[in-house]
């Protein structure tokens, strides 16, 4: 295949509508951590029901996430990467639509079974968004500046959930409604978005796409895949269980005064987008993805030691604590960044779809693992064990993955 040329500029199209689309996501994403509590004791669940009824909502919206990450992973593959990110915003804006009307009586009442199901297919929507979109910029940008483009999509996207906070407080309801609005409106802009270059050229061939088994076949190919994986968990662990329960872990720490659970989710991640840029840039002068992933996990560490052992603070210490994280968070986008990069165009979409959504989904292991020890351990020392082997265990990964920076990226992963 030729060698990749690419679009050195990160303000093309393709990058604004991936950003955009990114936005979007992580609004309807993140929203449900920011209205869980609100929306729940809203239709009838009880206060001492909300931990557990939190965490079976969040685990069904991970479950959706990870199958959807199959689906329009390989659909990338077969059917161009343009279709099928807008297929998944079409769907994802539908069901947060839907959502808004949770605990009315034609969607079962007062029942946790109607929220549940749509949680499970707004998060399979979400699914495909990061991934393909992540997908198209790689192959659209020249690969000397492609951390640029990938980084601006996730500098503009994590900014979604400053605005699910401000329009949380419209309410739950209206804020999930016009997560599904902003969503059908980005629709719009896809006439402005052309298919990337590298699929269309693949597409004209003969060559196998999209074959998600072939990743299982190989020792080594499996391996690099597993490694993928491992390099995103800590993310979610810092999400899933530090942020999405900072409620609840704050009162253990002693923290004197009121937490707002939006505010926490708010402030964690204006530090990710910070964070996104700062990684960029320091993957870039580096000339290394493993450098600056390494740098960041390992202090994203040291972070969530201090998190966990910090007693007695104020909300606001608390809320700025949990900002620094964020800004550690930020590797995220790079991390799908160096997925893309690690495979050949024929099954590209299909790795950097999945690896994000398994990452995700593993969240629903680590808190039924979290839950699981904390009657006996508390819910502080727990949330150290689990952060004690993820986070050694994503460096290891890095240490075993290629260097990607500035790599070609127009060649075929052979089966």
């Amino acid at each position: 295949m030729n060698k990749q040329l690419g679009n050195s500029n990160p303000f093309n199209i393709v990058v604004i509508v991936a950003a955009l689309g990114y936005f979007v996501d992580i609004y309807d994403l993140i929203l449900f951590g920011i209205v869980r509590r609100p929306s729940l004791l809203d239709i009838g669940i009880a206060e001492a029901q909300l931990k557990d009824a939190g965490i079976y909502l969040n685990n069904m919206q991970m479950i959706g996430m990870m199958l959807g990450g199959i689906v329009w992973g390989m659909l990338g593959d077969k059917r161009g990467r343009l279709s099928v990110l807008f297929g998944t915003i079409l769907l994802y804006s539908l069901a947060n639509i839907a959502n808004g009307f949770a605990g009315y009586d034609f969607l079962g009442g007062h029942s946790l079974t109607a929220y549940a199901w749509l949680r499970l297919i707004a998060g399979f929507g979400l699914a495909g968004e990061l991934g393909i979109g992540i997908t198209l910029v790689s192959e659209v940008m020249a690969k000397e500046t492609r951390a640029y483009g990938t980084t601006l999509v996730a500098g503009v996207g994590v900014l979604g959930a400053v605005l699910a906070y401000f329009v949380s407080k419209w309410g739950w309801r209206e804020a999930y409604w016009i997560g599904g609005i902003l969503g059908l409106f980005l629709l719009g802009l896809r006439i402005y978005v052309h298919e990337s270059g590298m699929f269309s050229k693949l597409k004209a061939s003969n060559t196998k796409r999209g074959n998600f088994l072939s990743l299982f076949t190989s020792g080594p190919k499996f391996f690099k895949y597993i490694c993928c994986i491992l390099v995103g968990v800590p993310v979610w662990y810092a999400i899933g269980i530090l942020i999405f329960f900072a409620t609840e872990i704050g009162e253990a720490l002693g923290v004197v005064g009121k937490i707002d659970t939006g505010k926490t989710i708010m402030f964690h991640y204006i530090g990710a987008a910070i964070g996104s840029i700062l990684i960029g840039y320091m993957s870039q002068k580096l000339k290394s993805r493993k450098k600056a992933l390494i740098i960041f996990i390992a202090i994203m560490g040291l972070l969530s030691a201090y998190y966990l052992t910090s007693s007695g603070l104020s909300p606001n210490g608390y809320y700025v604590l949990i900002f620094v994280l964020g800004i550690a968070m930020g590797y995220w986008a790079l991390f799908v960044t160096v997925a893309s990069e690690q495979f050949g165009t024929n099954i590209r979409s299909t790795v950097t779809t999945t690896v994000p959504n398994f990452v995700r989904g593993t969240i629903v292991g680590m808190t039924l693992w979290w839950k699981s020890m904390s009657g006996s351990m508390g819910i502080i020392h727990s949330a150290m064990i689990v952060g004690a082997v993820v986070i050694p265990l994503a460096i290891i990964a890095v240490l075993c993955l290629k260097e990607s920076h500035g790599k070609d990226l127009d060649y075929l992963e052979i089966d």
